[in-house]
């Protein structure tokens, strides 16, 4: 595993995040592809606590302290007990970039990390700080894939007197 190239990508996907969360309607925001799913603040929202609490903290956590537990998150519940939908967008957008950017500053400045260190979880078994960096990069990818469709599906629900299909398949 190429471990500057993976620190490189989730430089680049700052700027990515950058422009997908850019240039909206102020509807579009909030508006849901269908119920249970995720809008685009609340994307933004989860992006800024992941980074922040989930692949920076262990990623750091498992380098320094393998042997201890894993600080406790709850991706899937801070929706609702972070309020995310009462949220300023543009500042969790800000937010989250500011974190990348500190991340990739801190990733960048390790010397000798210790890639193979392993937090010994009991659901997961053996979770390495390597894991941790090439699942941050996963999770990117998930995440400007679900940001894509999200913006497409509104494009649709926007644009819907007229067919998208001269674009070609979705």
């Amino acid at each position: 595993m190429n471990h500057t190239s993976i620190i490189r990508q989730l430089d680049a996907n700052r700027k990515t995040f950058g422009g997908l969360l850019s240039a909206h309607d102020n509807d579009e925001i909030t508006w849901r592809p269908a119920e249970k799913k995720w809008c685009l603040l609340e994307i933004a929202c989860h992006l800024l606590d992941e980074e922040r609490e989930d692949f920076r903290a262990r990623l750091k956590h498992t380098l320094e302290n393998p042997e201890q537990p894993l600080p406790s998150i709850d991706p899937v519940g801070w929706v609702t007990s972070r309020k995310y939908m009462e949220q300023d967008f543009e500042k969790a957008v800000r937010n989250f970039l500011s974190e990348r950017e500190q991340s990739v500053s801190w990733l960048k400045s390790l010397e000798n990390p210790l890639w193979k260190n392993a937090h010994n979880h009991h659901r997961f078994g053996p979770m390495s700080t390597e894991m941790f960096l090439a699942n941050w990069l996963a999770h990117d990818y998930l995440h400007i894939r679900q940001i894509i469709r999200v913006r497409y599906q509104y494009l649709e629900h926007a644009a819907s007197e007229v067919k998208l299909r001269y674009a070609g398949e979705w």
